[in-house]
């Protein structure tokens, strides 16, 4: 067994076991959705005030409440459809308040570059997730790109816990749009073939209907 095998499994088992206590606690699984994002409220804030190290570490603990709790909804049988709506808004609110703390401190030290950097990071952020849900009204499935929530949520804590962020902000900002435009492009090709694949098939009805 790799080493990074067991520190998966060792991970695994206590994800299990705090699932397992909260599925008994009956807590539902909305009010863990609900306390992570307080917990990045609480990391904004760190960010804000410019105590980036602080502000990782909090960003990993609302994170296990974010692995938690779609588990918590299948164990205790509660998975809805409204339970997957309300943690994706949630999901979104806590992405930009991170990101809004990070304005407020680079505009509390006056540096418009990383202000206006920030801003567009929060527009790839939010741009990813529309593009998906408007792209899925019209073909199937839309999830390719690189650049998903889980990585993004992860360039910010490694630029928050080793002080690295201006860099890493950068690497968010321009693959976030990549990401953005690759789920256009594909969109494009996939809503024509299905275009295509329709207007063959209305010859073959009515050549059928005779």
């Amino acid at each position: 067994m790799t080493g990074t095998r067991a520190i998966g499994l060792f991970f695994g088992r206590i994800i299990d076991a705090i699932v397992g206590a909260l599925a008994l606690s009956r807590v539902h699984p909305n009010v863990l959705t609900f306390i992570g994002l307080l917990i990045n409220v609480w990391a904004a804030w760190l960010f804000g005030m410019g105590r980036f190290f602080n502000a990782g570490l909090v960003v990993i603990g609302a994170g296990l409440f974010d692995m938690v709790d779609g588990r918590v909804a299948r164990e205790t049988n509660q998975v809805t459809m409204f339970g997957g709506f309300f943690d994706s808004v949630l999901d979104r609110y806590s992405d930009l308040g991170l990101l809004v703390g990070l304005l407020v401190y680079y505009a509390s030290i006056n540096r418009n570059l990383y202000v206006v950097l920030t801003a567009v990071v929060m527009m790839g952020s939010v741009m990813i997730s529309y593009t998906r849900a408007r792209a899925e009204n019209a073909i199937p499935r839309c999830k390719v790109g690189f650049l998903e929530r889980p990585e993004r949520i992860v360039l910010i804590i490694i630029g928050a816990l080793f002080n690295r962020m201006a860099p890493v902000l950068w690497v968010i900002g321009v693959l976030s749009n990549i990401t953005v435009i690759h789920r256009m492009i594909y969109t494009w090709q996939e809503a024509n073939r299905l275009e295509e694949a329709q207007l063959r098939a209305v010859p073959q009805a009515r050549g059928a209907g005779r």
